[in-house]
């Protein structure tokens, strides 16, 4: 009897040993250079999970299926490279859908795979089944059920070429069990994927360069598409040469050190904020990764018209509040190094006008007791330039984006696309995974945290080392501002919270109650200086609440 074969990265393998669907679904997962899979799987995805014990893909199991779409998405966040995750169908499935929405939103190449009940015939009638693709597909760039075992190689291979595809985002795809299971003999796996990106044309560049020197007030403003290393090299020699003043939005953070002079702030609020009168008085704006799902930090209806420069990898999404008059478009790296070489730095700039945020002193702000200001001043003392500081959602966000100093890009990890609670902790966990050698701190409000509670054990598993600091306030403390501003009085946003230093103690882990402001900074230190998981419960005091959007 003859042996089959199949034709591996462009090479014919004998097969001794019998291979299916699921083996080849992981072989060339293991070929597109996915080292993780985090997931809770079940009955349908067996074979699969068996495929992935035989390969060098490591499996995590969490202990919740967002969890582990987030997880996965910021693998992709970090490297550039598809995260994966994997579930069950049914609940399972219905269980990724906010890790899926986060993905897509935040532009972070992740792969789901969800498993399906046999599709050629089933002694289970409907159990457990929905249209897990039609439930995804809008939330995606891809999505497919794979019906055929020849079709497997060449589907994933696609699905993650578009993950990685210029806007990155969420694809899916669906395994039914019974097509994992059928063997396979004849199998080609298309070459791996390498990304090219378009180069911008010579006439946009020198456009953009002509409205560039003929304004007297430039100004940029960094989204998060520039998030990327070779960006932040070229952007920093465009600042040596231009000295234009900028700002970033919030996942423009750390793309250009905050160290610069020519550092404005960060758009953390929505209007009313200072650097919202600094970017008012540009009469050129020079949009670098600008990305729409952001709140645009200037809103293009006021009677004063700046000039709109739009440089991204890809054109613009134009609406109400943003309608650029020029957009650049190709890859971002190598358009500003192409503005690099030809501008010329106009004597006519008024760029002394500009006065950077952080030298407005905010003479209300507290920077004692259990204040936001105290926290983030205490924490960037104990923490390098390249360490981490991962993010969940909730009120203190807005005190991080305005006021926590970052030098480097993806060092603050922080969510403006789809802004779900319970981020923060497997954000943490998954940038551990990537970034051994750093600090990773993970800053958690008490309601964010107990939605992502359960995957402290998958922390404890990994034996990582992590500091989180819990803020506890007892209530949905963003809400509460937002009613507070609205003079509406306060409803509907209290709950109580566990002792969190049991809870840690309960997971094996140590954890620390603050008696006094003074504690913090010798609670940290031990805590960043020690192996394993700490967790610190910090009372937040949202006092100076009050004090945001207003001018000093």
């Amino acid at each position: 009897m003859c042996l089959p074969f199949i034709y591996y990265a462009g090479t014919m393998l004998n097969l001794e040993i019998y291979m299916n669907t699921a083996d080849i679904f992981v072989k060339t997962l293991e070929t597109e250079g996915v080292k993780y899979i985090f997931g809770v799987p079940g009955e349908e995805n067996l074979d699969l999970l068996e495929s992935i014990r035989n390969s060098n893909i490591k499996f995590i199991p969490t202990r919740h299926e967002q969890a582990a779409g987030i997880m996965a998405a910021t693998i992709g966040r970090l490297t550039g490279n598809p995260g994966v995750a994997l579930s069950t169908l049914g609940p399972g499935a219905t269980n990724l859908m906010t890790a899926v929405a986060y993905a897509q939103l935040g532009g972070m190449p992740t792969l789901f795979i969800t498993g399906q009940k046999p599709i050629k015939s089933s002694k289970q009638g409907h159990f457990q089944i929905i249209d897990t693709v039609g439930m995804i597909k809008p939330l995606t760039k891809m999505t497919r059920q794979i019906m055929s075992p020849n079709l497997v190689a060449s589907t994933t291979h696609q699905a993650i070429k578009l993950a990685r595809d210029e806007r990155p985002g969420a694809v899916h795809l669906e395994l039914p069990e019974d097509v994992a299971a059928e063997e396979i003999d004849d199998y080609r796996h298309p070459k791996s994927y390498i990304p090219r990106r378009a180069v911008a044309e010579a006439k946009a560049i020198n456009d953009a360069i002509k409205i560039l020197e003929g304004s007297n007030r430039p100004i940029i403003i960094i989204g998060s598409g520039a998030n990327r290393k070779r960006t932040s090299k070229m952007l920093n020699l465009f600042l040596d040469k231009t000295h234009i003043p900028f700002c970033a939005t919030q996942m423009g953070k750390g793309v250009v050190s905050e160290t610069r002079s020519e550092y404005l702030g960060t758009t953390a609020l929505s209007t009313g904020d200072y650097i919202h009168d600094e970017i008012a008085k540009a009469d050129t704006i020079l949009y670098i990764g600008h990305d729409t799902i952001e709140k645009p930090p200037f809103l293009n209806t006021g009677k004063i018209h700046p000039n709109l420069i739009h440089l991204n990898f890809s054109p613009a999404s134009t609406d109400l509040v943003y309608s650029p008059d020029h957009e650049v478009i190709g890859d971002i790296a190598n358009a500003i190094w192409q503005l690099t070489e030809k501008i010329t730095p106009q004597p006519h700039w008024q760029l002394s006008d500009f006065k950077p945020v952080k030298d407005l002193i905010e003479k209300n702000l507290s920077n004692t007791g259990f204040s936001p200001i105290s926290l983030i001043t205490t924490l960037r003392k104990n923490l390098g330039e390249n360490d981490i500081v991962t993010l969940d959602n909730g009120m203190y966000k807005l005190w991080f984006a305005r006021h926590y100093e970052t030098y480097t890009p993806n060092t603050l990890l922080l969510d403006n696309a789809l802004a779900t609670m319970g981020a923060g902790l497997p954000s943490a966990i998954a940038t551990k995974l990537v970034n051994s050698k750093q600090k990773v701190v993970a800053v958690v409000g008490d309601g964010g945290f107990m939605m992502s509670l359960s995957d402290l054990e998958t922390a404890k598993r990994l034996s990582l080392d992590l500091v989180i600091i819990i803020l506890h306030d007892n209530r949905f403390g963003m809400i509460d501002w937002k009613q507070a501003s609205h003079n509406y009085p306060s409803f509907g946003l209290e709950f109580g919270n566990p002792d969190f230093v049991h809870l840690a103690q309960a997971y094996g882990l140590k954890g620390y109650h603050l008696n006094s402001p003074s504690d913090f900074n010798q609670t940290l230190e031990l805590s960043l200086s020690e192996p394993g998981i700490h967790l610190i419960d910090y009372p937040i005091d949202y006092s100076d609440n009050q004090y945001l959007g207003k001018k000093a």
